[in-house]
């Protein structure tokens, strides 16, 4: 796949100088999964009309406070006001909702619609615009990902984006409650919202 070059400066800088970034701050299995979103996205993107670069720039950074220790999530939840109920949760909610603050402190990035990408793509949102939506799936259907139905998913992401949201959003639902997992509020707005969306 070719890779998008950068005009648009939703990154200042160039895709080369963002996915250097990335080899630095992240291990060598989540630096390939970014990849991988990001050609995934790039690929969603092109087939539904959605700038390209965007889903390039969000697609790299999605991930890029994952491997953020929890004392840095706290610290940040706790110096920016973010919400207090952020700290009754983990890694899974922190690196969507407080990443995106870091990502738009280190890497400099201020575009809105890639930061709540980037804070929608775990747990989705009521309202997401075509680029939240691709990132949210991009992510769940990644080449590298294996689970069941797993090739339902990807199909059904080639023939409708809100379909594929639809999809996950229950499919990822209906996996926290078969294993008796808290569900995060959000992630029940998303479900709320989307259900009435399918066909």
């Amino acid at each position: 796949m070719n890779e998008v070059e950068y005009q648009k400066h939703y990154y200042p800088g160039t895709r080369n100088e963002l996915v250097a970034r990335l080899r630095e701050q992240l291990s060598k299995f989540r630096f390939e999964h970014v990849i991988r979103v990001e050609h995934t996205a790039v690929k969603l993107a092109s087939r539904y009309g959605i700038d390209e670069e965007k889903a390039s720039v969000a697609g790299l950074v999605h991930d890029y406070a994952k491997e953020c220790s929890d004392e840095q999530f706290k610290a940040v939840i706790q110096s920016e006001h973010l919400d207090p109920d952020l700290l009754n949760w983990g890694n899974f909610i922190w690196h969507g909702e407080v990443g995106a603050w870091i990502i738009g402190q280190d890497l400099r990035i201020t575009d809105q619609e890639i930061l709540d990408a980037v804070r929608f793509h775990t747990v989705g949102a009521p309202h997401m615009t075509p680029l939240q939506q691709l990132i949210y799936v991009a992510d769940f259907i990644e080449p590298g990902r294996d689970f069941p139905d797993v090739a339902t998913a990807r199909a059904v992401a080639q023939t409708s984006l809100e379909q594929a949201v639809v999809y996950e959003t229950k499919h990822t639902l209906t996996y926290l409650m078969a294993n008796d997992r808290p569900i995060y509020p959000a992630a029940i707005a998303t479900y709320n919202a989307w259900i009435g969306k399918r066909k």
